[in-house]
């Protein structure tokens, strides 16, 4: 059942680097709670559930290379193609307000990437975000759940240089029981987290009880 998302937040302690949060865009209702980025990575994250923005999670820099050197260079994702599922998007930038919560991806169609995390292409996971539905129709990672192994996944970055993923698994969580280290944490090759809401829908709350989450890792080479 689709209908108008909310999000979960995943109460998760990662060690060793500082954290910021993340958003998993989902729908468009308007939000009543959010979760703030924590100071430390010591802190266990936690907090109330918001009313749009499904899967806030932290997440943690890859050490090797850093999100600030990457923009500092000027090298950011333009934009994601996936066959697969008939996806083109652009991909806007999701940052943090000054008080520390996260900005999802205004238009439901268009997904985006989290600036706090590495570029495309970049040691370590980057993340696009993108909604599910909304009031208006399908958003623009409606299909993510059909994605398979193998599938490929190109994103086009601001060089004009293209990084292809290939799908390794498609994982399906409780927002409870989000995985934080699993899928944010640092990793040791160049990896790509896509995210969107998935399994049923609560009116009560009116919210999708699960995230759908795409684990894709770069192919050799970026043309």
């Amino acid at each position: 059942m689709r209908g108008p998302l909310v999000t979960g937040l995943a109460s998760v302690a990662v060690l060793g680097l500082l954290l910021a949060v993340v958003v998993v865009a989902g729908g468009s209702a308007a939000p009543d709670e959010r979760a703030q980025a924590p100071a430390t990575a010591s802190a266990p994250v936690s907090g109330p559930v918001s009313s749009s923005y499904p899967g806030w999670a932290p997440t943690t820099p890859s050490p090797r290379v850093t999100p600030s050197e990457a923009i500092a260079a000027g090298l950011r994702p333009s934009s994601v193609r996936i066959d697969a599922i008939d996806v083109r998007s652009d991909l806007l930038p999701l940052a943090v307000d000054a008080a520390g919560v996260l900005i999802p991806p205004d238009p439901y169609d268009v997904a985006g990437w989290f600036t706090g995390g590495p570029v495309p292409g970049q040691v370590g996971p980057a993340i696009i975000a993108g909604h599910v539905d909304s009031r208006a129709g399908p958003g623009i990672f409606f299909r993510l759940e059909e994605m398979t192994v193998g599938d490929a996944i190109e994103v086009t970055r601001s060089d004009r240089s293209v990084v292809t993923f290939e799908v390794t698994r498609v994982e399906q969580y409780p927002k409870a029981e989000f995985p934080t280290a699993r899928v944010y944490g640092p990793t040791p090759a160049r990896e790509l987290r896509l995210i969107t809401c998935g399994g049923n829908f609560d009116p009560s709350r009116r919210s999708y009880l699960d995230n759908i989450v795409v684990y894709a890792v770069q192919q050799e080479g970026i043309t």
